[in-house]
């Protein structure tokens, strides 16, 4: 058989037909990528990446603090906004409150066990509450909302005891709750700051969680919450202690590290060994205990 070399018209049909095809798959990959930032605006419109990443609250409260033996009062309080938020107050022997800004599932009732050891060995007053949607407090969860939130809880304490921030009230922030007490921290500075498995923003930790999705869909374009904490904390000027389990899989400890080396001085580290994100408090035991009162009551 003699192949026949393609004269020029048949080189210009080949070239016509070439041609059309990369248009088509442009016009493929323009409308994929048309249909993902669609997609994507609209979830961050309905916040539903925030829903599904961020926010994980539970509406009944199973246990209080009387239910372990402690004295307690339940408290409303209302924010800014107009939201009534439910919460306790244990009150302690020491000169010191801790104000605790808990993680982003459950509600305060899961908090209960960790509630009585804290009472017990650090001999302080906690006002413990529930966000915006978590447990008995009202409203839906946002990051500016919160925000509002730790306002409130912050004005409550003062009024209730007569401290100022910087006076005698600690922020205790737990993994969501530590970014909430950074940011609070920014505008009103407490006695200390202590952040127990902190990440550093949500945006990192989408990456962390989604690798795969990350790489195709622009998450900075469906996830509104921000959350960041690295970004906010070189404000914070008060001594920050940065306590994290060596053995966290959902919050790698090296996110804590970045955070404890963009804080300023006075700061200290500690590496709860042995410990998930959920078990610091009972894998840590005694040693734990003892570095966190140290820390609290340091400026005494």
């Amino acid at each position: 058989m003699t192949w026949m070399r393609p004269n020029r018209v048949t080189k210009q049909l080949l070239g016509r037909s070439l041609m059309r095809r990369l248009l088509a798959v442009a016009r493929s990959v323009l409308l994929i990528a048309g249909l993902l930032v669609l997609l994507a605006l609209g979830a961050r419109q309905t916040k539903l990446l925030d829903k599904q990443l961020v926010f994980f609250p539970d509406r009944e409260v199973r246990s209080t603090p009387g239910d372990a033996g402690l004295v307690y009062e339940d408290v409303t309080i209302t924010t800014s906004d107009g939201v009534k938020l439910h919460g306790w107050f244990v009150p302690g022997d020491g000169k010191r409150v801790i104000i605790w800004f808990h993680g982003n599932a459950g509600n305060i009732g899961h908090r209960v066990e960790n509630l009585v050891l804290m009472r017990e060995q650090l001999r302080v007053s906690v006002f413990l509450f529930d966000y915006r949607g978590y447990g008995n407090s009202e409203g839906t969860p946002s990051e500016q909302g919160l925000y509002l939130d730790a306002e409130a809880a912050l004005d409550y304490t003062k009024a209730r005891t007569g401290l100022e921030a910087d006076e005698g009230i600690v922020y205790f922030g737990r993994s969501l709750g530590a970014a909430v007490a950074v940011e609070l921290a920014t505008r009103y500075p407490p006695r200390a700051l202590v952040l127990e498995s902190p990440f550093t923003s949500i945006q990192e930790m989408a990456h962390k969680l989604h690798p795969v999705v990350s790489k195709v869909v622009p998450l900075g374009l469906i996830v509104q919450s921000r959350f960041d904490a690295l970004a906010k904390i070189g404000q914070v000027h008060t001594p920050v202690m940065v306590l994290h389990g060596d053995q966290d899989y959902m919050i790698p400890i090296e996110m804590a590290r970045e955070l404890f080396e963009a804080a300023n001085e006075p700061k200290a580290f500690y590496a709860i060994r042995g410990a998930g994100h959920n078990d610091t408090y009972a894998v840590g035991g005694a040693p734990y205990f003892d570095a966190l009162r140290a820390f609290v009551n340091r400026t005494d």
